[in-house]
């Protein structure tokens, strides 16, 4: 009796001791409350910083596509892993951009360069300012490991451009051109994960082809503002002063100008396909663009090179139909 007595109390002591062990003192109704309220503030960070990146993502969206509309649909075509990227680095791009006519001094425009040139850096070392395309410029630069030398060319580029004045001589914008617009192109590629020599050259004169293009689409806008960015060297060589734009002229010298360095685009688009054989198909969704800047010179052949045609003004609405049958076909 005594001894099973004892291997009662005893087995009743080993009870006491597990629940003991299982319950621990030292956690206290305080302790618990504290870890909970941790809990919860975690949970409210992480959703914010969700909140937030969906907030930079349409923000970078919007402004695509209000300020590039043709980019916009080209990126919404790209594989979806590369999509957002596509668009942070377009809107990054359009926030350069709009930059030169934004302001009235140019010691604004270089502050304004100045910070995004700060911008990628602090990007690099993980610690983007707080505005939307910088934070989703470093989202992409984190998920693709993008090569920060194109970055800062093209606001480098952008910075020269601030002088203001028409480009010398068709080389130069030529320059401009592959050292923005390509320089583009080849983070565009590397967001689609490729690095390939074939794709660069070609990137390299699609480049070309877009900035040239641009500069002619643009120029009844920046005559409406009495300036002219044409090459001077071959309006010098048809007689077309920088007034017969600024009147938006028609005549005949002025059409030259505009053969002349419509011609040079098309050269270039021509050059990008030659590389079509050896350019893996994976690349082609960051050719896109090559269906809008063969829209626009078909269309300013039609208007026999008038470049202040009203026609030319006018978005052509089967351009997104047009993008997607060459995204289909994988080819540029």
């Amino acid at each position: 009796m005594a001894a099973a007595g004892i291997s009662a109390k005893h087995g009743l002591l080993s009870s006491k001791t597990s629940l003991y062990h299982a319950f621990p003192r030292h956690i206290s109704p305080t302790g618990a409350c504290l870890r909970r309220a941790a809990e919860i503030q975690s949970v409210r960070a992480a959703t914010s910083a969700t909140a937030d990146s969906q907030l930079n993502e349409k923000y970078c969206l919007e402004l695509v596509r209000s300020r590039d509309y043709d980019g916009f649909v080209s990126s919404l075509l790209l594989p979806e892993e590369a999509r957002r990227s596509s668009l942070a680095l377009r809107a990054f791009n359009v926030e350069l951009a709009q930059v030169k006519d934004s302001i009235s001094q140019k010691t604004i425009g270089l502050m304004r360069m100045q910070f995004w040139k700060t911008a990628v850096e602090e990007i690099y070392r993980d610690e983007p300012p707080n505005q939307p395309v910088s934070a989703e410029l470093w989202r992409a630069v984190r998920k693709h490991y993008l090569t920060k030398r194109w970055l800062l060319r093209i606001i480098t580029e952008r910075e020269k451009d601030l002088e203001d004045r028409a480009y010398r001589n068709l080389q130069e914008l030529e320059t401009y051109s592959e050292n923005t617009q390509s320089s583009l192109i080849y983070l565009l590629l590397e967001c689609l994960g490729l690095k390939d020599i074939h794709a660069d050259h070609a990137a390299s004169h699609i480049g070309k082809a877009q900035g040239i293009v641009t500069c002619l689409r643009a120029t009844p806008y920046h005559s409406s503002r009495r300036k002219v960015y044409l090459p001077m060297d071959i309006c010098m060589l048809h007689g077309a002063s920088q007034e017969d734009f600024i009147r938006c002229s028609r005549e005949q010298n002025v059409r030259d100008v505009v053969y002349d360095i419509a011609s040079q685009a098309h050269v270039h688009l021509q050059h990008a396909r030659s590389f079509g054989r050896n350019v893996p198909a994976a690349a082609t969704p960051a050719f896109l663009q090559t269906v809008v800047l063969e829209d626009y010179l078909q269309r300013v052949r039609r208007a026999d090179f008038d470049v202040f045609n009203p026609s030319l003004q006018n978005r052509n609405p089967l351009l997104p139909l047009q993008l997607y049958l060459r995204s289909w076909k994988k080819t540029y």
